[in-house]
């Protein structure tokens, strides 16, 4: 871009400078390209953070509307608990939560029988308030094609989840690195990738 204004420049200045004309227009050209350029090579502003949630959305593209649970509603859910190695603590931690199958049955998510042919091509995004994003293909959270939990934990160690971690924590009992388990969890989305 500057390379293309200066190229610019020197040839309005050549050709003004064989008609005799003022090379204020010049100089104001060159100006507002340098300053185009200054700013186009400013690094972004990082995205805006937003605050822990006491509330879930849960969507799916089987169903229209959402399901939104506030921590009251959660903790009236019927509650699992798992015991997992937290890699980044070097500690094992219990976490009590709601399946992310029972989650999606809810709303009419193909899981079970159901679960095969086309509907195998659906997944889920599960979203932090900070941005962060994890991954799951539809079968990782059916209980009946794999042997891990995939929860949405609401205490840990039988305490509630600390204000860092937020109201909701997506903990997953088979990966070997907690990578994506998901703190301060706002949203699940059950997709399809056909």
């Amino acid at each position: 871009m500057l390379i293309c204004c200066a190229i610019r420049g020197m040839l309005s200045f050549v050709i003004l400078r064989r008609h005799k004309l003022d090379l204020i227009p010049i100089a104001l050209f060159a100006t507002v390209c340098f300053a185009c350029t200054v700013q186009a090579q400013q690094p972004a502003a990082p995205p805006a953070v937003a605050a822990p949630s006491d509330q879930l959305r849960i969507s799916a593209y089987t169903k229209h509307e959402d399901l939104v649970l506030k921590a009251a509603d959660f903790k009236a859910l019927p509650h699992i608990s798992i015991t997992v190695h937290n890699e980044h603590a070097n500690a094992d931690e219990t976490y009590s939560g709601v399946r992310v199958s029972d989650l999606l049955a809810k709303l009419g998510a193909p899981l079970g029988r159901d679960l095969r042919g086309a509907a195998l091509g659906g997944y889920i995004v599960a979203t932090g308030s900070d941005g962060y994003v994890a991954v799951f293909a539809l079968a990782e959270v059916d209980t009946t094609f794999h042997s891990g939990e995939v929860i949405v934990a609401d205490s840990m160690n039988g305490q509630p989840l600390d204000p860092k971690t937020g109201a909701f924590r997506l903990v997953v009992s088979e990966d070997k690195r907690p990578a994506r388990w998901v703190r301060n969890l706002v949203s699940i989305e059950l997709k399809s990738a056909k």
